[in-house]
C-alpha cells in the first residue's frame, strides 16, 4: 500500500494541501477547498483503498519551499521532485509544462506543437485540466491562444494571481 504524507500552509490565496510519497516526491497540491477533487484524482491514479494518507508536518522541507515561492523565490519550485501517475499522455504534457520559464506563458496550441502534436490543442488542454501537482506543474502558465485567462482548478483570480507574482504582464 502506498503511503502519502501530506502537509497544510497557508498561503496569500488560502490554504494549501501539500501531498508527497514517502520518497518526499509531490503527488498533488491543491487549494483546500478543492480537497474533494484531490481526493478524486488521488483515487483515480492510484486507486481506491490502495493508499493511505498521513500527517507529516513539513515533510522533507516542501511546506517550507512551497512557501518560499509565496514569499518570492519563484524558482524553487523548478528544484522539487515530482512522482505522477496518469496515462504518458498526461504525463509527457505534465513534463512540458515545467519548461515554461517562470514569467512566461504559452496557449494551448503552442504547448501541443512543442509536443510534437499541433493538432491537439485541446487534449492538452485536458491535460492541464487533469494535473494534480498545481504550482509545481505550472499549468497556471498556459493561457488562451487570444490571451485570455482559461479555466484554473484554482479559480481564474488564482491563475492571475500566481502569473503576476511570477512577474507576468497581464493585459
Amino acid at each position: 500500500m502506498l503511503t502519502l504524507l501530506e502537509d497544510k500552509i497557508a498561503t496569500p490565496l488560502g490554504p494549501l494541501w501539500i501531498v508527497c510519497d514517502e520518497q518526499y516526491a509531490l503527488r498533488a497540491i491543491e487549494w483546500e477547498e478543492h480537497s474533494d477533487r484531490m481526493a478524486q484524482l488521488l483515487d483515480i491514479h492510484y486507486g481506491k483503498n490502495r493508499y493511505q494518507r498521513r500527517y507529516s508536518q513539513d515533510p522533507n522541507g516542501l511546506s517550507r519551499a512551497l512557501t518560499a515561492y509565496f514569499d518570492g523565490d519563484l524558482h524553487i519550485i523548478d528544484t522539487l521532485p515530482t512522482a505522477t501517475a496518469g496515462t504518458e499522455f498526461q504525463r509527457e504534457v505534465w513534463r512540458q509544462l515545467r519548461t515554461i520559464p517562470c514569467g512566461q506563458t504559452l496557449n494551448y496550441g503552442q504547448l501541443a506543437t512543442r509536443l510534437g502534436r499541433p493538432g491537439a490543442a485541446r487534449a492538452v488542454g485536458a491535460a492541464n485540466g487533469s494535473n494534480p501537482i498545481s504550482i509545481v506543474v505550472p499549468c497556471h502558465r498556459v493561457i488562451g491562444s487570444n490571451g485570455t485567462m482559461t479555466g484554473y482548478a484554482g479559480g481564474v483570480g488564482r491563475k492571475e494571481w500566481l502569473l503576476r507574482h511570477e512577474g507576468y504582464l497581464l493585459l
